[in-house]
């Protein structure tokens, strides 16, 4: 590993970046290729061949013979196909050779990846196409490099196959309604534009390999299937911001420097609640941009990881009985004006602009609850959500006790006071400094309020985070266009704006108030307040996923262009089929161990048992070993249990129902489970709990 000195020198160096571009182009392709990337407008064809030989030097310097598009399908990972930058000289050798087309243009076979119907799989077409706004950037092998160029991935028909290219129309969405809300304002947003910030936290476990091998519900499915919660796990409450262990700090030292080669503002690194449990955090950046890195984070952690003799475990909820991973997903909006509308502001205009948002959030989130939730299904976030670590499935919003003070204010007529004292009344005249910071926070809150940003708790830590934010965009750009058309109706009708602006944040506060809830989000109190006020509670995936193809979901969608009814119902299908295809894969893996790992160790460890008695009867007369055939008894009832459980599960796989499988599933578990309570820790064919947290 390089000495400390090196990491000052590493950021960035494998990113084409913009100020890298300034080396390579001419004066002319730069200032055109800096105003593509500012304005997010299409690449000026004239010079796309100069920028595409500018990227092959800068690339082959660092050692790259390849490039690929590098694009996210449904899968929720990341897809690249390489190719070389040779071609034939035509004098019987060969040249370094990289056009503007195979810049701009991709054409990698679509048939083998989820469409949720959207194609059949004999139409193979699909093309990629550069994202000039995401920088290019280097992945370095062993040997040699590749090129990366992020790409969106779509189908011949022009339909979205991937999930980035409804996040672009979702951040533009967005943007056109902030400029609307801040022309509104009195700001000029002529050549301007608002774009939404993300910092995603992320959370991951690490176990060494040696026990990652022996567990192959890890391998085959990213958790554990069985597995007795060790004596000692998260109880102490000593791990978290615990000292770190200094093979773990090896591997720390040498993730940051690889992710800050890609550009990649890793920040914060600390040790999380659970044993083997982490966290990494990088500084806010542009969504589009974070999505991206945080993407390439996952995929280097497991690198890194394994270069140190471990294995990075991503899944929602590796461990039973103890915290899963989420990525908290941070999120503001920056308006035209460069500053960000959900801090409050130096002065009453700007804090006018934070008080709409705050409605427009608390508008969105109880309107579209249902489509937010969905954006956050899966198999994996199911056994999370609601586990009294994690958010629950009841999607409510955290402001704090001094900005609900505010709200409330508002809902009775225009505010006077605060419990921080001040004047508070909706307008740029009268209204002055919120005060920062102002309450604590809520960690149980799954839409929580932290001061300049909101924090969405209940994104999955395997998750590509962009289905989260494409729904929070565009609900949110929704609750936007509506504030702004009734504001535009008003003030046509001769209303003065301050006035009209507290008439419509007063009805928006009235209506969707319900959602605010700043207490204990983990409490059986909540959950039936929930109930009282009519706030969903969806806890499983298939129920969830609806909300993407319901009448209102399409509607909404269509109208701001971010996605098709087709385009929909394809990720609903596809989302669909992954949750039911992750849970019989479950099942067969469970099935497999117990029947091929765990029912022949509790049968040979009978058989001992077995023939302990009968010698220790022969040797000892009249003893009656009755606590050894209690255990003998007890291994027995817990062997037929598990083979029992097992004709149940296989029965439910063949029938083919999900809702039968999961209990079928606990019930072996709960069986193989108590045998491992029973067997002596050499006969246990799987790795331990307390193996894999505790010997790193």
């Amino acid at each position: 590993m390089s000495d400390t000195s090196d990491y000052s020198k590493c950021f960035a160096e494998d990113v084409f970046t913009i100020k890298t571009m300034r080396n390579y182009l001419s004066v002319k392709a730069y200032q055109s290729l800096t105003e593509t990337i500012n304005r997010r407008s299409s690449l000026n064809p004239d010079i796309a061949d100069e920028v595409a030989d500018a990227m092959k030097t800068w690339a082959v310097e660092r050692g790259a013979t390849h490039f690929t598009h590098w694009f996210q399908p449904l899968t929720g990972a990341t897809a690249e196909k390489h190719d070389a930058f040779l071609a034939p000289d035509h004098e019987g050798g060969c040249i370094l050779q990289f056009s503007g087309k195979e810049l701009i243009k991709g054409e990698p076979d679509a048939s083998s990846f989820p469409s949720g119907g959207l194609r059949a799989t004999f139409e193979a077409r699909g093309y990629t196409a550069w994202d000039p706004t995401s920088p290019a950037f280097i992945k370095r092998g062993t040997k040699s490099s590749t090129l990366c160029i992020p790409t969106v991935f779509c189908a011949y028909s022009g339909e979205a196959l991937d999930e980035k290219t409804p996040l672009l129309r979702s951040v533009e969405a967005l943007s056109k309604q902030v400029c609307r809300l801040a022309k509104l304002f009195g700001i000029d947003v002529e050549g301007k534009r608002a774009y939404t910030t993300l910092g995603p936290e992320q959370e991951y476990f690490l176990i060494d390999k040696k026990h990652y091998e022996r567990r192959i519900d890890l391998m085959q499915t990213g958790r554990t299937l069985f597995g007795r919660q060790p004596a000692k796990h998260q109880q102490m409450e000593d791990h978290y911001f615990a000292p770190i262990k200094p093979r773990i700090m090896a591997f720390m030292e040498d993730l940051d420097r690889e992710l800050w080669r890609l550009g990649i503002p890793a920040k914060t690194r600390h040790n999380e609640v659970c044993p083997a449990q982490f966290e990494i955090a990088p500084v806010f950046e542009e969504l589009c941009i974070a999505v991206d890195h945080n993407m390439l984070t996952m995929e280097i952690l497991r690198n890194v990881a394994e270069q140190h003799g471990l294995v990075c475990l991503l899944h929602e909820k590796p461990f039973a009985g103890v915290n899963g991973s989420g990525k908290h997903n941070n999120w503001s909006v920056v308006g035209p004006d460069g500053r960000n509308w959900l801090s409050p502001g130096e002065n009453p205009h700007e804090n006018a602009e934070f008080l709409t948002m705050i409605c427009a959030l608390m508008k969105a989130i109880d309107t579209h609850a249902l489509l937010l939730r969905a954006a956050v299904a899966s198999a994996g976030n199911d056994h999370r959500l609601g586990a009294n670590e994690a958010p629950p499935a009841i999607l409510s919003i955290f402001l704090g006790e001094q900005l609900t003070d505010v709200i409330e204010q508002i809902e009775k007529g225009r505010p006077k006071s605060s419990k921080n004292g001040g004047i508070l009344k909706i307008g740029v005249s009268t209204l002055p400094p919120l005060p920062r910071d102002a309450t604590d926070r809520n960690r149980t809150s799954p839409f929580a309020f932290t001061g300049n940003k909101f924090e969405f708790r209940a994104v999955g830590s395997s998750h590509n985070c962009s289905a989260a934010n494409t729904v929070l965009n565009t609900i949110v750009a929704d609750a936007i266009d509506n504030i702004c058309t009734e504001l535009e109706s008003s003030l046509a009708a001769g209303t003065p704006f301050n006035d009209a602006l507290q008439s419509i944040l007063q009805k928006i506060v009235k209506k969707h108030k319900r959602i605010l809830f700043n207490g204990d989000n983990y409490t059986e109190e909540w959950k039936k307040e929930a109930a009282r006020r009519g706030l969903p509670n969806i806890t499983s995936t298939p129920e969830a996923l609806k909300a993407f193809i319901s009448p209102e979901a399409i509607d909404l969608f269509e109208r701001h262009g971010v996605l098709s009814r087709r385009e929909l119902t394809s990720r609903y299908r596809a989302s669909l089929e992954n949750y039911h295809k992750t849970i019989v894969l479950e099942a067969n893996c469970a099935l497999s161990i117990a029947k091929t790992m765990i029912i022949p160790a509790a049968i040979n460890y009978q058989d001992e048992i077995v023939r302990t008695l009968v010698g220790t009867t022969k040797v000892i007369k009249n003893i009656r070993c009755v606590e050894t055939k209690q255990l003998l008894q007890r291994v027995a009832t817990l062997t037929e249990a598990t083979l029992k459980a097992c004709r149940t599960l296989e029965a439910s796989v063949k029938a083919d129902k999900t809702e039968k499988i999961l209990p079928a599933m606990q019930a072996l578990r709960s069986a193989v489970d108590g045998l491992e309570e029973l067997l002596p820790s050499d006969r246990w064919p799987l790795a331990a709990y307390a193996d894999m947290m505790f010997v790193l």
